[in-house]
């Protein structure tokens, strides 16, 4: 079935170009290069891995209820329209809303690819083209994950929320060659790894648990990426300079934040605009998950000497200042962590049935023997 035939609504034109700008640059320079970005270039090979194969795509999954999301993380429970809706409504909004996030993980996923392939393109230093080239693979077997899951589980796919095409549109336009890390790198895989993680750590449904681990394990890698490589070119950098990216992660954050609000999704149950807008700003759960999804971009924004007086205001205002503090590097291994246990556990519940299978095959054996011994 064509992609176009489940979305919600139209997303458009088919194609959305973006005109690119900026240089293409070669490096004459073969030399070893930097001995942290060639140790995660070398990590970036060794851990690829098949989709197809890695996940356990015969998990059955309830499309009315994906994730298992309970009833308090819905922004219309406790309001007029959650008590007048039945069971069946209630399922089909589930649908929606899980729809509507693994769209935007889907949509994401392709925006990456197409910035880590600029990267490649414009960063003049080889070691990071060699990352970056390995960062474009695993954001394509990413795109092509989310993508199955919409269409093969859950059946339904949302356009591209209008402030991630925003955000993506800016960083890809900018010629600069560190727009596409500190957009992308930073600000949309930064938010995404948190969602990522809310959901993986709060779902009991195995295979989105799955898909989220898998993924999540590989975008630690691309977030070192984008810290080492800007940390060391915005020491650089003079004030003005910096004052610029600045600007542009605050209107970033801003952009993210208002992505979060599924608005587009209440809209498609009859909700008016302003007032799905107020449910979403009013539920208690979304603000926490609003507040939790900075957990990993104002620790890098950080960490990369980005922190002026204007961007810390604007992180003062939306809540999430104190997210500074948080180790991004325990974070990271923590997700790498997950991912080698949840392949740990699988492999040793399929040696288990690999086992019982034998064991029933030698008994299923001596039974006919000894059948066919007592009948001689």
């Amino acid at each position: 079935m064509s992609t176009h035939d489940l979305y919600v609504h139209g997303p458009g034109a088919a194609e959305w170009e973006v005109p690119a700008s900026g240089a293409a640059r070669f490096s004459w320079d073969y030399d070893d290069g930097r001995d942290r970005l060639l140790a995660l270039y070398q990590k970036g090979k060794d851990k690829q891995w098949d989709g197809q194969l890695r996940i356990d795509w015969d998990l059955e999954v309830d499309p009315k209820d994906p994730l298992g999301t309970p009833d308090e993380a819905m922004s219309l429970y406790g309001t007029s329209y959650w008590d007048k809706m039945n069971d069946s409504e209630r399922a089909d909004l589930r649908q929606h809303y899980a729809s509507w996030q693994f769209s935007q993980f889907l949509h994401g996923e392709q925006g990456a690819m197409v910035c880590a392939a600029r990267i490649v393109e414009s960063v003049p230093d080889l070691d990071a083209k060699f990352y970056s080239a390995t960062q474009t693979m695993d954001e394509a077997r990413h795109a092509e994950i989310y993508g199955r899951f919409l269409h093969e589980k859950i059946g339904m796919v949302y356009p591209i929320n209008d402030n991630l095409q925003s955000l993506l549109g800016d960083t890809l336009r900018d010629s600069r060659w560190d727009m596409p890390y500190l957009g992308m790198q930073v600000l949309i895989e930064g938010l995404a790894l948190a969602a990522f993680g809310m959901i993986r750590d709060t779902t009991n449904k195995p295979l989105p648990k799955q898909i989220l681990a898998y993924v999540m394990q590989d975008e630690a890698r691309h977030v070192a990426f984008g810290r080492m490589a800007l940390r060391d070119y915005y020491k650089q950098l003079t004030d003005a300079e910096l004052r610029e990216r600045e600007d542009f992660v605050i209107e970033g954050c801003y952009l993210m934040r208002d992505r979060l609000k599924g608005v587009e999704v209440l809209e498609n149950f009859g909700v008016p605009k302003e007032e799905a807008e107020a449910f979403s700003e009013q539920s208690d759960f979304l603000k926490l998950f609003r507040q939790l999804l900075f957990s990993r971009i104002v620790p890098c924004v950080r960490d990369i000497g980005l922190w002026g007086e204007r961007l810390q205001r604007a992180y003062v205002d939306m809540g999430v200042f104190e997210m500074g503090n948080q180790n991004l590097d325990l974070l990271m291994a923590q997700d790498e962590e997950i991912a080698e246990k949840l392949d740990a556990e699988r492999f040793a519940a399929e040696e288990a049935e690999r086992t019982t299978e034998v064991a029933d095959a030698i008994a299923e054996g001596e039974r006919e023997e000894a059948e066919a011994d007592s009948g001689r």
